[in-house]
């Protein structure tokens, strides 16, 4: 059985370039909890106001990536980064109109059963089109090259990732609270009886909160392409860590997704710096002991509708 090297921790104290590799993987947990956050906002939005638990939102995200090594062909990186979730919110709303709001209001299984059908055939159809093997994607020379400060190196490519995360979370937060349309979905996550009554339909609200939902998920795999690589079963290796990201930061929580993501790459990040096994079970610990103290997750709130 693998050990775990604790004097490594103690070390801290005599040598300052452990302390310099400490805060490195920091960073990279909060990189890495960008992208949870990212991807697991639009899960919990989609869930808030529709009340479906969208499994296939691993499959957007692969989708994201697919589309953004193709897309990067022609307008390169940058252009794609915007082209592709755009592109993924489009098919989002096809799905939508199309499929799941007959599923609305109905038993939550059928949401379900339908969104694991979808990823099963996007994934499938990704090896179909693209092949079953890996593709490369390779970071743009505009972002190649290192930061230095004394012992501590970081990619200029990951900063301008967590920069990308950064203007995403603040962009979704003001277009939920400084909009008409995010009043609208404010009011229909808290009481859509009350809102139907009132004459304004969810219906325009839920198909533009499930493209943001998934254009989110798209926007999450263009950026990880170039440090995870493209492959169809990227998706599914990342959703359960979005659904532990929304279960700790609670349902229906802006800021609750936002601050469970960031500790859930944090605690990774230092868990792979002290016990490189454990990195993968610490986010589990970590959702259990919240679960322990908060059951609705750090910052949850009720839904009567799904009481």
């Amino acid at each position: 059985m693998t050990s775990c090297p604790s004097p490594l921790l103690l070390q801290l104290f005599y040598d300052p370039s452990l302390l310099a590799l400490l805060l490195e993987q920091i960073v990279n947990g909060l990189l890495v909890g960008s992208f949870y956050i990212v991807l697991s906002l639009g899960l919990s939005l989609i869930f808030s106001l529709g009340g479906v638990v969208n499994l296939s939102h691993g499959a957007f995200y692969a989708i994201g990536a697919y589309l953004a090594y193709e897309a990067e062909k022609r307008v390169g990186f940058f252009g794609a980064m915007v082209i592709s979730p755009v592109l993924v919110a489009l098919i989002g709303i096809v799905i939508e109109r199309l499929f799941l709001k007959r599923l609305y209001g109905k038993d939550p299984a059928l949401g379900l059963l339908f969104t694991f059908g979808l990823a099963l055939v996007a994934e499938q159809s990704l090896r179909m089109i693209w092949g079953t093997t890996g593709l490369p994607f390779s970071i743009p020379d505009a972002l190649r090259g290192q930061w230095i400060v004394g012992d501590f190196i970081y990619s200029y490519y990951r900063l301008t990732i967590l920069g990308v995360s950064v203007l995403a979370v603040l962009g979704c937060w003001l277009l939920l609270n400084r909009t008409p349309f995010g009043l609208v979905v404010r009011a229909g996550v808290r009481d859509p009886e009350m809102v139907r009554a009132l004459g304004i339909s969810l219906n325009p609200a839920l198909a533009a909160i499930f493209a943001l939902g998934v254009g989110l998920a798209g926007l999450a795999g263009v950026m990880s392409a170039p440090l995870a690589g493209v492959q169809p079963a990227m998706g599914s290796e990342i959703l359960t860590a979005a659904f532990v990201v929304v279960v700790i930061g609670g349902l229906g929580s802006f800021w609750g997704v936002v601050l469970a993501g960031l500790l859930v790459g944090v605690v990774r990040g230092i868990t792979v710096f002290g016990c490189p096994p454990g990195a993968e079970a610490s986010m589990y610990l970590l959702m259990v002991l919240v679960l322990l103290f908060r059951p609705r997750g750090l910052l949850g709130e009720r839904f009567e509708k799904f009481e």
